[in-house]
């Protein structure tokens, strides 16, 4: 048997854009700034949470397994366990399904589960050249051999590589994550056009959220120079599709579609969530946002991996016995517009759905006003391990607030794969 499972509260940092230098807050630094609020705030004590999980990329050499340390920062006590998980673009959803997985079996009563994420952190990686280099050197005996070691040094072996670059590069495919949302704008035929006017309307509706007060999960955060910040800080509301026409194709010059203003944007950011069962709701008297139904793993060709959500929501569609107008709400993560519209377009594809999906016909159409209705990555930014949970808590919210129904939170996830989560109000 398996027990109900309830996503109770939640929180997250604003997310911060990098520009070219490391912003003030680590990976754990961004866990225990969100996470701080969202305990305090509990009517129970720490004692009371059976497991932390938190996703996350990649983690800051000094910060290994920053679920522990981010749930010791937080005081949560040196006998809870706590452990980290990484499905790159799916992690953060990934530590939820692990919770949600564990209280439905009934190994835990409350779990924390979350995902963070600094990649304006991302470290400069030595070359192999200068690392074989440095191996001789420390092997060299005495001075004339330590002489010929440095005159065997070039210039060129000292310029490092971008951590990040490498790390968004598929070394199966070797294609950039840019280069396979231009796969899937050529598959489906989504121009240049199509692609900026979705990301000037993710700008567009991240600010109204943001004017209208629309994105009560996040929480104001101080840095150690005493700024603080209370907002994603990548939106630009003045935004507009002729604008973005002007920038330059990232990936594939001249004739591509996929550009920095059209791309999910780098940043920083963490994101927590509490899940209860339903014993939990009552010896504590919480009050749930919503309730996880269920989840959903798909895996396909890392060149077209931004076909993951696709892959992965058809099946909980499925399984449910729902229609797409059975479902009032979804997040998809936008990595890139082209990707999200190509996404749309394979949902409304019969021959896509008998060859993939395996449908007689193909689930339909998502209607614009149900999708992404607050913006997206593209506006606030993607912090690869922490987007998973902020969908799934977002999604939370909007059930709550607009006294829906039913929402899916789905994503890609770098390397081929997709995941995918059904959530019904509480």
């Amino acid at each position: 048997m398996t027990r109900p499972v309830y996503l109770v509260d939640g929180a997250r940092t604003p997310f911060l854009k990098a520009r070219g230098k490391p912003n003030p807050f680590t990976p754990v630094d961004l866990a225990v700034a969100c996470g701080r609020p969202l305990m305090l705030r509990q009517p129970f004590g720490p004692e009371a949470i059976d497991d932390v999980i938190l996703g996350c990329v990649s983690p800051a050499a000094d910060e290994m397994n920053p679920a522990r340390i981010a749930a010791l920062r937080l005081g949560l006590g040196a006998d809870r366990p706590a452990w980290t998980v990484q499905r790159n673009c799916g992690s953060g959803m990934q530590s939820i399904d692990a919770g949600f997985r564990a209280i439905e079996a009934g190994r835990a009563e409350i779990v924390l589960a979350g995902g963070t994420e600094a990649l304006s952190h991302a470290p400069l990686v030595v070359k192999r050249r200068m690392v074989a280099w440095l191996a001789e050197f420390r092997q060299a005996r005495g001075p004339i051999a330590r002489l010929r070691q440095l005159a065997a040094l070039r210039p060129a072996m000292l310029a490092p590589e971008i951590g990040l670059e490498k790390g968004l590069t598929d070394p199966v495919v070797d294609l950039s994550m840019g280069q396979t949302a231009e796969v899937l704008a050529h598959a489906f035929r989504i121009g240049r056009a199509a692609a900026d006017a979705y990301a000037a309307e993710s700008h567009r509706r991240l600010a109204a959220a943001q004017a209208e007060g629309r994105l009560p999960e996040v929480e104001p955060m101080i840095d150690p120079e005493g700024r603080v910040h209370e907002a994603d800080d990548g939106v630009r509301p003045d935004s507009t599709a002729e604008k973005l026409a002007t920038l330059k194709p990232a990936f594939e010059r001249p004739w591509g579609n996929v550009t920095a203003g059209n791309s999910s944007q780098i940043t920083d950011g963490a994101a927590w969530v509490i899940l209860a069962s339903e014993e939990a709701l009552a010896d504590h008297r919480l009050k749930p946002m919503a309730r996880i139904l269920d989840s959903e793993w798909a895996a396909l060709d890392p060149a077209i991996m931004g076909l993951g959500p696709v892959l992965s929501s058809a099946p909980l569609l499925k399984r449910w016995r729902l229609g797409l107008g059975d479902i009032d709400y979804w997040e998809l993560n936008e990595a890139f517009a082209t990707q999200v519209l190509a996404c749309l377009a394979a949902l409304g594809d019969d021959a896509f759905a008998r060859a993939n999906l395996g449908l007689d016909r193909a689930p339909g159409t998502i209607a614009h006003e149900r999708l992404n209705v607050d913006g997206g990555a593209i506006s606030l930014g993607h912090p690869v391990g922490t987007s998973g949970t902020r969908i799934v808590l977002h999604l939370a919210h909007l059930l709550r607030e607009r006294r829906a129904t039913r929402g899916i939170a789905t994503e890609c996830i770098g390397g081929g794969q997709g995941g995918a989560m059904l959530l019904e109000a509480a």
